[in-house]
């Protein structure tokens, strides 16, 4: 099973299981990993996802260069049928990957390894990061002589600075967790073996936490972003303003003055 997906208090976990190939991306992942991620958002019970790796060497090392990148240069022919789903949908990478797949649940990233190529590229459309001390992450495309189509040239910039993201992007040079954190990357580093504990625990206060304004929130900051602020102002209150209106919103401030811990519904 490439792809281990499960479900648990309102929590969704998803784990790359490749630990033999350094949990690299191989067509059957991809499928897997965009199914996933449609069902995570369609499901409301459902309420935050928290996306690591098999194992404490390796993230993912992206994109599998034998089985996956093949089938995009023509130097390979599909054979299996993770392989023509591939070929067949273009637009299953990109849900797959999280580039451009519309998506106002939280995700937390527990980065366990390495996060390389593909498997940085899929934390860009995380929400919050806990690496683990002795993690590294780079963009290696490059020295491959490919470009790295997951949203790096576009999102990166937009996460670190300018001329560090095309430090990245241009040298393939790895970056440790600790100058990631510095840079705004990440939120914490902590022992490797806490990275689940502390993903997790920023999970559970997520889910408990109401989900029409959690994800108003997420759906208000994805698109403000890069709008004039007149614009954006705008936005916030079209989304925003409808949440007030919901039962979980009199239940807040209701749980509030009864000293007692509300019970969302998502309604």
């Amino acid at each position: 099973m490439s792809l281990i997906y499960e479900k648990k208090d309102q929590i969704a976990y998803l784990t790359l299981n490749r630990p033999e190939a350094h949990n690299a991306l191989d067509p059957e992942t991809m499928v897997d990993l965009a199914a996933a991620w449609e069902d995570f958002r369609d499901d409301d019970c459902l309420r935050c996802a928290v996306l690591t790796g098999t194992g404490e060497a390796t993230f993912c090392s992206g994109a599998d260069l034998g089985r996956l990148i093949p089938l995009f240069t023509g130097a390979k022919k599909p054979e299996t049928d993770a392989d023509f789903a591939v070929s067949k949908d273009p637009t299953l990478l990109s849900r797959a990957m999280l580039r451009d797949f519309e998506l106002h649940k939280p995700v937390i990233a527990a980065i366990n390894g390495r996060a390389i190529a593909g498997g940085m590229e899929l934390l860009y459309s995380t929400d919050i990061r806990v690496a683990a001390q002795g993690a590294v992450f780079g963009l290696q495309e490059v020295k491959w002589a490919i470009v790295p189509l997951m949203g790096s040239t576009v999102k990166l910039p937009r996460q670190i600075p300018y001329a560090r993201a095309m430090e990245l992007l241009l040298t393939g040079e790895l970056v440790d967790a600790d100058e990631m954190l510095r840079l705004g990357f990440l939120n914490k580093v902590v022992e490797p073996g806490r990275v689940m504990e502390e993903a997790v625990r920023y999970a559970q206060i997520i889910s408990d936490n109401g989900p029409l304004a959690v994800r108003a929130i997420k759906k208000s900051v994805i698109s403000a972003m890069g709008m004039p602020l007149e614009e954006g102002l705008k936005k916030e209150i079209e989304i925003g303003s409808p949440v007030f209106l919901s039962k979980d919103a009199v239940e807040g401030p209701r749980a509030f003055k009864e000293k007692r811990k509300p019970r969302y519904k998502g309604q």
